[in-house]
């Protein structure tokens, strides 16, 4: 008889379980921290935009201070000289000075310009001592849409003056009561002349009399 020989471990029989790798459970892991920090990245709040230095608000300077004495820019006051103004024109309550007419042809723009700017602008500025607003506004011209400024006077009973219109070089700056004045100056509608000596001033330079006549 032969010996029993001693059995063999067969390949179907039970092994242990085999450990993931090592390098699976960190690409899960790493996977799982980009998730989280892009959700906290979105829940995060958007940062403003830092504004550059030339579009930054300046300081007002003293002298501009004063000159801003005695206007009125609130919203409350201006939506409410906006509404009488626009009541008035569409009531015809409204009568163009020559001072306004006299700008009007000498700068390019129509009367109807001015009633537009009127009907569509926007009162920016209140002069109370003054009775004063200023309108800004555009108006056409060949096909280019320009600044138009318009100066109007109020009365108690609703009626509106206007006294100027011009073209501004500044469109966003609100004039001063004294620049205002002395554009006004002329509104008495008298004609100024004067009458220029025979001759140089006293204490300049004389550089020989002129002829009469020439």
């Amino acid at each position: 008889m032969t010996k029993a020989s001693a059995p063999r471990a067969s390949a179907s029989s039970p092994t242990t379980p085999r450990r993931p790798a090592k390098g699976g459970t960190d690409l899960l892991a790493l996977r799982a921290q980009l998730a989280r920090a892009e959700k906290e990245a979105r829940r995060a709040p958007t940062p403003v935009p830092a504004r550059p230095e030339h579009l930054r608000a300046k300081p007002v300077k003293p002298q501009r201070e004063a000159d801003l004495a005695g206007i009125d820019t609130t919203d409350h006051t201006l939506t409410r000289a906006h509404a009488r103004l626009r009541d008035a024109v569409y009531e015809g309550k409204y009568h163009l000075c020559p001072h306004a007419i006299g700008h009007a042809r000498a700068e390019g723009f129509l009367e109807q310009d001015i009633v537009h700017v009127l009907v569509a602008g926007r009162v920016r500025a209140v002069y109370p001592e003054d009775r004063r607003w200023l309108v800004c506004g555009y108006f056409e011209s060949h096909g280019v849409a320009l600044p138009l400024h318009v100066v109007v006077e109020h009365a108690p009973d609703g009626h509106l003056d206007v006294v100027t219109a011009f073209v501004p070089k500044q469109p966003h700056h609100i004039i001063s009561r004294a620049r205002l004045a002395v554009m006004l100056r002329y509104d008495d509608e008298r004609i100024r002349t004067r009458t220029a000596p025979v001759g140089n001033k006293p204490g300049n330079r004389s550089k020989g009399k002129w002829k009469k006549g020439g």
